[in-house]
């Protein structure tokens, strides 16, 4: 009889925090997260706001809470060499450069030609600019040419070779160096039945992550969710 209490106990303790989970709002969870964590740099201010109103697919960028969670990961590994895939507007490029070490520099690829001229001057408004190697081109093509070992990789560019990036740069991480990808929960459609050539390639990066046993790994349900792995 008290076994079956116990269990009836349980499950209404469950049932409570099951319904307590449901009834949070996603905007109003973010909006209290973001409170309590430290402020936007106001240069990041104006990247967010103008990638808002003048940018194509502005959801891209990484905003205040991941781009704090990026900050905090490089403050505590103080990188001397930073390789970010995907530059998009510069926002997490800045947040990586919030840690380097005294002669850290970040190496920034990205694609879009029509964003260069914009980042560029995002960086050279930034304390960090000089830190900053912004390379616009194929990173399939400039990644085998860079000769550096890195503390930490930020992928955050094409799903479809998030698995032929991380293959690429992980002969050039440290042992116990960071690699981070974004978006590996892709709006939740990596638990549903959707089949789409994305969704299907984001879920198998992960799996191939989940069985890499050189590494540790974990899922952060973090905006959009961030794998970060370090190298044993």
């Amino acid at each position: 009889m008290v076994r079956t209490l116990i269990n009836v106990e349980i499950l209404i303790v469950k049932l409570n925090f099951y319904l307590c989970c449901m009834s949070l709002n996603p905007d109003d969870l973010q909006n209290y997260l973001t409170l309590f964590c430290d402020p936007e740099p106001e240069l990041l201010q104006r990247i967010d706001r103008e990638t808002q109103l003048e940018v194509l697919m502005p959801r891209m960028l990484s905003g205040h809470l991941q781009g704090r969670m990026l900050s905090m990961l490089s403050k505590m590994m103080a990188p001397k060499r930073v390789l970010e895939i995907g530059t998009f507007t510069g926002y997490a490029t800045l947040c990586f450069a919030e840690g380097l070490a005294k002669n850290g520099k970040i190496i920034t690829l990205d694609i879009n030609e029509e964003l260069e001229e914009r980042v560029k001057g995002y960086f050279k408004a930034s304390e960090y600019g000089e830190k900053i190697n912004y390379r616009i081109g194929n990173a399939m093509e400039i990644i085998p040419s860079i000769d550096e070992v890195f503390d930490i990789v930020f992928i955050d560019a094409d799903k479809k070779n998030n698995g032929n990036y991380y293959n690429l740069v992980f002969d050039k991480v440290r042992s116990g160096g960071l690699i981070i990808t974004d978006n590996v929960l892709w709006s939740g459609k990596v638990l549903t039945k959707i089949n789409d050539t994305d969704t299907a390639n984001i879920h198998t990066f992960n799996q191939m992550i989940a069985t890499d046993k050189r590494v540790n790994k974990l899922i952060l349900p973090l905006r959009d969710g961030l794998f970060i792995v370090r190298k044993k």
